[in-house]
Order: structure tokens, then sequence, then C-alpha cells
């Protein structure tokens, strides 16, 4: 089973999933979005096997969301062209297994994503 952690390694949640999964011993491949950033279709495609829309994993405070003036009446689409464009407005971590993905705030639903698959 592959798990692959969608992350910024300096933000403090994904330094938690990483000390939770390590304590757990699980094994994951880690993706640092901001080095090899996010296309739309690898977006569409993790927010489809999350479950949420693009505005759920909107990290609606960041200036830059603010300054797009994105709000809930975005088209999905557009909320998804202008994370892949920056990726600073994404929450994160995203943890992928197989079919499905989760947004692991708190970083305990990455663990019951794993028990589940």
């Amino acid at each position: 089973m592959k798990i692959t952690v969608y992350e910024k390694p300096t933000c403090t949640t994904c330094r938690n999933l990483a000390v939770l999964l390590r304590e757990n011993g699980i094994d994951y491949d880690k993706v640092n979005y901001f080095i090899d950033p996010l296309t739309e279709a690898q977006i569409k495609s993790l927010l489809k096997k999350a479950g949420l829309t693009a505005f759920e994993v909107l990290r609606k405070n960041e200036p830059i969301a603010k300054d797009l003036g994105i709000t809930s009446e975005t088209p999905n689409d557009d909320i998804i062209k202008f994370i892949a464009a920056n990726p600073s407005i994404l929450q994160r971590p995203i943890v992928e297994v197989g079919e499905r993905a989760v947004l692991a705030r708190p970083v305990e639903k990455a663990l019951e994503l794993i028990k589940a698959c």
C-alpha cells in the first residue's frame, strides 16, 4: 500500500504528521509541493479522492487568497488554477492512499485513512 504525503516541510502540522507516522512505523513517500508543484489535474484528483471542494482546502487567511478575492462563490476550477499557481494557499498535509485521500487536519485523520485501507 503506497502512502504519499503532500507537504511543506516547514509546516508544523506536516512535521507533527511525520512524527505520528514514524511512531507508528508507517513508511510513506513525501512530496514537497513547493519544490514539485502540483498540476491542476493532480489537485483535482486529490480533491476527488478526498471528497472535498477546492474552497474546502483553501487557506482562506493567506494574504494571497484574500488578494485574489476567492470566495465560496468562486468556481471550483478557478480555485484549482489559483492553487496550482500559488501553492501556499493549499491546506496541508494531504495524505493519499490508493484511491482515497484526506486533508490530515488534525493529523490523526491520516491514521484513520491508513487503517481503513
